[in-house]
């Protein structure tokens, strides 16, 4: 069995994603999907005509983004025809489960060049809330799904987690975030975009916001309350109902806002990904291989529990400790997320989210994992350590996750 080699990430910057005020809102999806499918073979000198698979993450394949995003932005980028692409979506979760699959095929000895990768534009104009699932009422009486939102606030409340405690995570993250901008830590993976008429569209992070502190964090509004009583149509269930359906003693403390929320932006990422012999005959240099990748279901009704477990489970498979995990990486989809992931593990908060998360960057849904790899990859390197874990919780109750070793 071969060791699936990552050689390579790359990633746009993050743009806002909101029509009329992010600088990538006007573009087309598969044009941030080429943008870095382009990076990746060009900075690799990649024949194209090798690349067995492209894998590609996208959560809302609807409009623009729909129609195997992969496959065409890979024609877009002017790979060879014979380069064929998938697209997928794990929810949040799918810029991961991309990366597990390509190491998967290549480890398995079926395939020995994949990228995986994905993109989400969170610009696209979205239709009404809906809760997971509900177009299946047979499906919300076994396991009501709501909001994630409200998932969130209902998570803070069972735990007993603080408003307090989560502005001053989300402080952390906007302050770690800074700091990396400004010492280039993200410079190695981030790729200008570019318009099609050659003008620059953006080749910063568009969204952080630095300054920010707990104090000011503490004067926003919480963003759920209205939300939790919305219905989506007449004789529906709101989202608080679905999650009393389940937990009928909950009085939710809504806790979370736009600050402790991870922000919705626009982006791209892939990873490039061969076996062992194709990395040795053409010369390429591996920067980490994949240790260990695991899936992980938990109660669809909270949503946002399974990283613990899923990290529990890929350290089990690697027969490693959280001692052993020099980096961790997971997403902040919420606050209450990464909070509780530190806690339950009971892990050191030096080695956590080292330069801010989706809190201060955002969280570009099927892309994020991809760029969660790279950033854990590049993090590696700069402190001159080994091993890095990278999960995120993803809608269904769900959460993929990865080990990599810096090689």
């Amino acid at each position: 069995m071969s060791d699936a080699l990552i050689i390579d990430t790359c990633r746009t910057p993050r743009g806002i994603g909101k029509q009329g005020k992010g600088s990538l809102a006007h573009l087309h999806p598969q044009h941030l999907a080429r943008t870095v499918l382009e990076a990746i073979r060009d900075r690799n000198d990649l024949d194209t005509a090798d690349v067995d698979d492209i894998i590609w993450g996208t959560s809302s394949q609807v409009q623009e983004q729909s129609g195997d995003l992969g496959r065409m932005a890979a024609l877009d980028a002017g790979y060879d025809i014979t380069a064929s692409g998938a697209t997928l979506d794990r929810f949040c979760g799918s810029g991961i489960t991309t990366t597990n699959y390509a190491s998967h095929a290549v480890m398995a000895g079926m395939e020995d060049v994949v990228i995986a990768g994905g993109t989400e534009m969170m610009s696209l104009p979205k239709k009404g809330m809906l809760p997971m699932g509900a177009n299946n009422a047979h499906l919300q009486e076994l396991h009501p799904q709501s909001h994630q939102g409200v998932c969130a606030d209902a998570i803070a409340t069972l735990e007993g987690i603080s408003r307090e405690a989560l502005d001053a995570h989300a402080a952390d993250s906007q302050r770690k975030a800074e700091i990396a901008i400004k010492e280039g830590r993200f410079d190695r993976a981030l790729i200008p975009v570019y318009n099609l008429d050659g003008s620059l569209a953006l080749d910063r992070e568009e969204f952080p916001r630095p300054g920010t502190t707990a104090e000011s964090l503490a004067k926003l509004s919480a963003s759920f309350p209205a939300v939790a009583d919305y219905r989506h149509e007449e004789g529906s269930k709101t989202f608080r109902e679905l999650i009393n359906q389940k937990f009928p003693d909950l009085d939710i403390n809504h806790v979370h806002h736009a600050g402790n929320s991870s922000g919705v932006v626009d982006g791209a990422a892939a990873i490039l990904i061969t076996s062992e012999d194709y990395a040795r005959a053409h010369g390429m240099k591996a920067r980490a291989r994949v240790v260990a990748t695991a899936n992980m279901g938990d109660d669809p009704t909270l949503m946002l529990n399974a990283p613990v477990p899923a990290a529990k489970k890929v350290l089990e498979k690697a027969g490693m400790t959280a001692d052993d995990i020099d980096i961790w990486e997971i997403n902040e989809a919420f606050a209450v997320v990464s909070e509780k992931f530190q806690r339950d593990l009971d892990l050191d908060r030096s080695k956590v989210n080292v330069n801010g998360g989706a809190m201060a960057l955002g969280h570009p849904i099927g892309a994020t994992g991809a760029i969660l790899i790279g950033t854990v990859l590049d993090e590696l390197e700069r402190q001159d350590k080994q091993f890095g874990l990278i999960t995120m919780c993803a809608a269904g109750g769900m959460a993929p996750a990865i080990i990599i070793e810096r090689v």
